[in-house]
């Protein structure tokens, strides 16, 4: 019975020192201009902490402030330098990434910070009907590059037209240069409404994604956990919705 009780207290002490974060301790998160989930004050493509917003610009910044962790946050540019730097440099984190099998090993996840679904979009006066991916290997297709619609696309034999903007693929539809834009709802046309184009038209939806703060593996778990908790109470207790309400 002693050694079990020994044991038991060895096993809290240690759990206790697990969770200790050093006095100085904080997160550098990254992100990029991806409306209306986070983005520039002023649409440029950086930006300090108190010029970024949007629903998931507020959940991360609230999930940190419940865990009480410290974070420096920036918007940067392109979204494949940023993407690569987190996959390397410990205690960076990176959102909205969306969650993949093939990317599961590469990072720790905290989330679903929101969902999204995937979707070809066509100019409003398009006669194009699609009803699966097959039927898109024909055709142009625009997407952002090493973003995940792309890498989808890729990995299914296509061959996206990669643009480093996404913003890029409005124009090149418009002018004919490409004859789909394989992007995300509601972002696709949230970019486009900032460009002053609307009614461009959805001619296949292929694929429904959860988008994640992606975190580097070296991120200690406690960290991990902690935000998770914190994500949990801001869905139990209505945060998130009221989040979403402001901006959709």
């Amino acid at each position: 019975m002693l050694k079990r009780i020994l044991a038991a207290i060895v096993l809290l002490l240690c759990s206790h020192a697990h969770a200790e974060l050093p006095d100085d301790y904080r997160v550098v998160l990254l992100t990029e201009n991806f409306p209306p989930f986070n983005m520039a004050e002023d649409n440029k493509n950086y930006a300090a902490d108190a010029k970024i917003h949007g629903i998931n610009a507020d959940i991360v910044r609230e999930m940190f402030r419940r865990a009480n962790i410290r974070y420096e946050l920036s918007l940067r540019f392109p979204w494949d330098r940023i993407y690569k730097q987190v996959l390397e440099q410990p205690d960076q984190g990176l959102f909205s990434t969306t969650f993949t099998a093939e990317r599961e090993p590469q990072f720790k996840w905290v989330g679903p910070l929101a969902s999204i679904s995937w979707v070809l979009l066509a100019p409003a006066d398009s006669s194009l009907q699609l009803t699966g991916l097959e039927q898109a290997r024909s055709l142009r297709i625009g997407a952002y590059k090493n973003d995940a619609v792309s890498q989808h696309l890729e990995r299914l034999g296509l061959a996206p037209i990669n643009s480093l903007r996404d913003q890029e693929n409005i124009g090149k539809l418009l002018k004919g240069q490409i004859d789909v834009w394989a992007t995300a709802d509601p972002v696709g046309p949230y970019l486009a409404k900032q460009e002053g184009v609307t009614g461009l038209k959805p001619v296949l939806r292929f694929n429904e994604a959860r988008l994640f703060l992606a975190l580097n593996r070296a991120t200690p778990d406690e960290v991990v956990e902690r935000l998770q908790r914190a994500l949990e109470a801001m869905r139990a207790d209505g945060t998130v919705d009221g989040m979403l309400r402001r901006y959709l």
